[in-house]
């Protein structure tokens, strides 16, 4: 039996969780349609467990144009509409809006800066902040590169990119390594 990080939970109950653990979290990702998937499942994660999302994400997959930040920034009120009646997805008007807001801006990064992985990676100056945590108590929720990164994603018009969120995303995305160190996937992303 592989020692992992305790949040996922069991094998037998949380095969989804467990998967996401050791085949995604953590890893760092450069990839910009990636990057805008998380964008949008930690967009919709605020204020609920991650579990729940990752449980929708497939619902959101089919939802929203398998992740098309072009697409979505086209959103109207008919999709709106769609959305709201999704019941495979969160739905939350708000969150929706949200969402279509932050592919417009996702597509303003990458004519900005070549592409959004070079955007949002410059807060950690392009590498994972490795934190090398002992247990989950040790584990933060912010952090000052995850408040840099949402104070500017505010100022840029973002949505639903409070410090929490944008740590959340750092810790999917890769951006920093909160594996504890007992656990084979920190030894893999060291």
């Amino acid at each position: 039996m592989k020692d992992r990080c305790e949040w996922p939970g069991s094998e037998e109950k949380n095969r989804l969780m467990v998967e996401y653990h050791d085949k995604e979290w953590g890893t760092p990702c450069h990839d910009d349609e990636k990057l805008f998937e998380y964008l949008i499942l930690d967009t919709f994660q605020a204020g609920l467990s991650w579990r729940t999302v990752l449980h929708k994400r497939e619902n959101f997959r089919k939802a929203f144009h398998d992740f098309n930040p072009v697409k979505i920034a086209k959103y109207d009120e008919k999709d709106v509409k769609r959305l709201m009646e999704d019941a495979g997805i969160i739905r939350n008007r708000l969150k929706i809006l949200g969402t279509i807001a932050n592919a417009k801006k996702f597509l303003d990064m990458q004519r900005e800066f070549g592409s959004f992985e070079k955007y949002i990676w410059r807060f950690t100056n392009h590498k994972t902040i490795n934190n090398k945590i002992k247990n989950l108590k040790e584990m933060g929720a912010t952090s000052k590169e995850s408040d840099a990164m949402s104070s500017n994603m505010k100022k840029r018009g973002f949505k639903f990119v409070g410090s929490t969120i944008c740590y959340a995303f750092m810790q999917g995305t890769g951006m920093v390594n909160d594996h504890v160190i007992k656990c084979f996937r920190y030894k893999e992303l060291s």
